[in-house]
C-alpha cells in the first residue's frame, strides 16, 4: 500500500514540472501549411523496427520467431540499412527522400510520450489533445474528458463535415469521446453505410467471413474502409489508426508483427500513390505516421509494455507532405513528445489548437 501511495505522490509532483519545462524547453515552430492531412498510427510498433529493421535477438529466438528460417529470408539482413528497407521499403525508399524521420536515438534523436504509463488509450489521449494527463491511467472505456484536436477543427467552418476517423481498436469512441462531438467514426467491426458497391463488400467480408472478431479489427479491413471513404467523400483531415502490430507482439510472436509492420508500410505506400494520382490531393497533401507507445527495449520484454518497462515511453515520428524539407533520417540531438502531434496536425493545416496547457507544435528541419 505505502509504494501505491508512493507512486501517486510522485506523479503528482512530476506533472507541474513537466508542464513548467515545457514551457521553456520547446523551440518555436513555423509548419508548411498543407490543404489536406492524413494521419496514420501503427500500434505498439518500436523505434529500433522502425530504424534498423528486424532485432537480431529477437528473430533468432524460436520462442518469438517459430519459423526463424523463413522470418529471416523475407526481413534479415547483416546490414541494419538493407534490414529496414526489406521491413519498410516504403519508408526507407520514399518518405526517408521525400520526408522527414524522427526518433533514431542511435544519433540522440529522441521522441517520447509525456505520459506516466506507456499505454495507448493514455498515448492516443496525449497525442490527440496535447495534454498528458494523470488521471487517463488506463485503455479501460471510459468517455475523454479532453477536447482532442480533430472535433475542435471540426467545429470550424473549413472543416465542417471534413474530417473523417477510422480506427482497428474499438476503443477509440471512447478516445475521442464521439457521443459528445458526434465526430465521424468508424471503428472496430462498424460497418460503415455507404452506397458503394467497395463499401458493401467490405461490410459483407466484415460481418460473414469473419468469426472471431475480437476488440481489434483486421487492419486491411480498416485502411480499405478508410481508402474507399475518401476517395468518395475527399475528407480534408483523415485519422486511421491500425493496431496489429501491438496485438501480434503482445502474442509474443516477433515473425507476424514484422509480417504486420511489412503489410501496414504497403497500405500506406498504396494510399500515398493514390493521393499523388487523385487531383485535389496531389502535392497538396501531407502523412504524418506515428505510434502511441514503444515497447520493452530488451529482448526479453519487447513483447510488453507500460510503466515500469524500459524503452515503452520511447517512440518516433515521420512526416512527408509539401513544405517538408526533404532531410530524411535526422541525425541530430533533439527531444520531441507526442503531446506535440495535436498542435502539428493543427499547424499543418494552417490553424492553431487553441487548448490551455496543449503542448506547441513539433519544429521542423
Amino acid at each position: 500500500m505505502k509504494s501505491i501511495w508512493a507512486t501517486a505522490l510522485l506523479m503528482i509532483m512530476l506533472q507541474p514540472m513537466y508542464k513548467q519545462e515545457s514551457k521553456n524547453y520547446f523551440p518555436k515552430s513555423k509548419l508548411p501549411v498543407a490543404s489536406n492531412l492524413i494521419v496514420i498510427t501503427i500500434d505498439g510498433f518500436r523505434w529500433q523496427e522502425v530504424f534498423n529493421g528486424a532485432d537480431p535477438a529477437i528473430i533468432n529466438s524460436e520462442k518469438f520467431t517459430p519459423d526463424t528460417s523463413t522470418t529471416k529470408l523475407l526481413y534479415w539482413d547483416s546490414s541494419f540499412e538493407e534490414r529496414r528497407k526489406k521491413l519498410l521499403p516504403f519508408f526507407w525508399n520514399v518518405i526517408a527522400k521525400k520526408g522527414q524521420l524522427l526518433g533514431n536515438r542511435q544519433y540522440d534523436n529522441k521522441v517520447n510520450v509525456a505520459n506516466l504509463y506507456s499505454l495507448s488509450y493514455p498515448g492516443y489521449n496525449e497525442m490527440f489533445t496535447g495534454i498528458a494527463d494523470i488521471s487517463i491511467s488506463s485503455n479501460r472505456k471510459i468517455k475523454n474528458p479532453h477536447i482532442n484536436v480533430f472535433e475542435y477543427l471540426e467545429s470550424k467552418q473549413a472543416f465542417k463535415n471534413q474530417v473523417a476517423i477510422f480506427s482497428s481498436w474499438d476503443v477509440f469512441p471512447y478516445i475521442l469521446n464521439t457521443e459528445r462531438n458526434n465526430l465521424p467514426i468508424n471503428s472496430g467491426y462498424e460497418n460503415l453505410e455507404s452506397n458503394s458497391l467497395q463499401q458493401q463488400i467490405i461490410n459483407a467480408v466484415q460481418s460473414e467471413a469473419v468469426y472471431d472478431k475480437t476488440a481489434t479489427r483486421h487492419d486491411q479491413l480498416t485502411f480499405l474502409t478508410a481508402k474507399e471513404y475518401i476517395r468518395q467523400h475527399k475528407p480534408r483531415l483523415a485519422y486511421i489508426s491500425l493496431g496489429e502490430t501491438d496485438e501480434f507482439a503482445h502474442q509474443g510472436r516477433y515473425d507476424l508483427y514484422l509480417q504486420q509492420a511489412a503489410q501496414v508500410d504497403k497500405m500506406i505506400g498504396e494510399l500515398w500513390n493514390w493521393v499523388q494520382t487523385t487531383p485535389g490531393y496531389k502535392n497538396n497533401t501531407t502523412f504524418i505516421i506515428t505510434t502511441d507507445h514503444g515497447r520493452g527495449s530488451r529482448a526479453s520484454k519487447w513483447s510488453s509494455h507500460g510503466q515500469f518497462i524500459k524503452g515503452s515511453s520511447q517512440t518516433w515520428l515521420a512526416l512527408m507532405g509539401p513544405g517538408i524539407n526533404s532531410v530524411g533520417e535526422i541525425k541530430e540531438e533533439q527531444q520531441f513528445y507526442q503531446s506535440q502531434v495535436a498542435q502539428t496536425i493543427a499547424g499543418i493545416l494552417g490553424e492553431k489548437f487553441s487548448i490551455e496547457n496543449a503542448a506547441p507544435p513539433i519544429s521542423l528541419r
